[in-house]
């Protein structure tokens, strides 16, 4: 079963850092996999679909809101 894509998933949704997960790493929610993994993935070329494959507890919905949130920082810090 797919997760339904929302565009407006807050990324407190998606992301939590605790000091008792990883040391305090960003790590989508509910799962150990560093946020930052999903970036060094698609780094290295391989797409959001092979992430996906390769971390199966992350699911697709949080891996978009990340990179949507990733977007719009990236733009607004732009603007300034």
């Amino acid at each position: 079963m797919k997760a339904t894509l929302n565009p407006k998933t807050a990324l407190s949704d998606c992301i939590v850092a605790d000091p008792e997960i990883l040391g305090g790493e960003p790590v989508f929610r509910g799962t150990r996999v560093p946020v930052a993994s999903l970036f060094e993935h698609l780094e290295c070329d391989c797409s959001l679909d092979e992430f996906l494959e390769n971390f199966p507890t992350v699911n697709r919905a949080a891996a978009v809101a990340v990179l949507m949130g990733a977007q719009a920082l990236t733009l607004e810090k732009a603007r300034r």
